[in-house]
């Protein structure tokens, strides 16, 4: 269900970030690249906003970053994949090294939901998230999302 909202350059393997804010503050650059109209700035506090009610790591190393912002009007996902774990505030207290995260519109509230539910449950697969973390490029990573 992911691979309907994300593109090649939304795809990133093997970065290296060290913190939860800068892994949010790249994931809000690249999505700026396909969402000029708007700023990193207002991408970045949509991800932190939703961070400041509770973790969006999901636990065994995967955080589900999302956010709503009202003016776009089609989801946006972006898969990143750090070459270490980062401390996440994970509900299992794990460091997380898959991010995928979701921008929403506003009006797409339970459509956004649905979908994170259906990632969350192709993420409980054990030998496809080895697959992820074992991407060794970007169009590696966005190959086994779009199979």
């Amino acid at each position: 269900m992911i691979n309907l909202f994300l593109s090649k350059d939304c795809t990133k393997a093997a970065v290296l970030f060290h913190s939860k804010k800068r892994i949010l503050e790249y994931i809000s650059q690249v999505a700026h690249q396909k969402l000029p109209e708007l700023s990193e700035h207002e991408i970045l506090n949509s991800l932190l906003k939703r961070e400041k009610l509770g973790s969006t790591g999901i636990g065994k190393g995967i955080a589900l970053p999302h956010g709503r912002l009202s003016n776009i009007e089609q989801t946006l996902a972006i898969l990143v994949v750090n070459e270490e774990p980062i401390a996440f505030d994970a509900i299992d207290d794990r460091p997380v090294d898959i991010f995928i995260t979701l921008l929403v519109p506003d009006v797409q509230c339970q459509t956004h939901l649905k979908t994170l539910a259906a990632i969350a449950d192709k993420l409980k697969d054990k030998q496809f998230c080895k697959k992820l973390r074992n991407a060794q490029s970007d169009q590696n990573l966005y190959d086994i999302i779009a199979d």
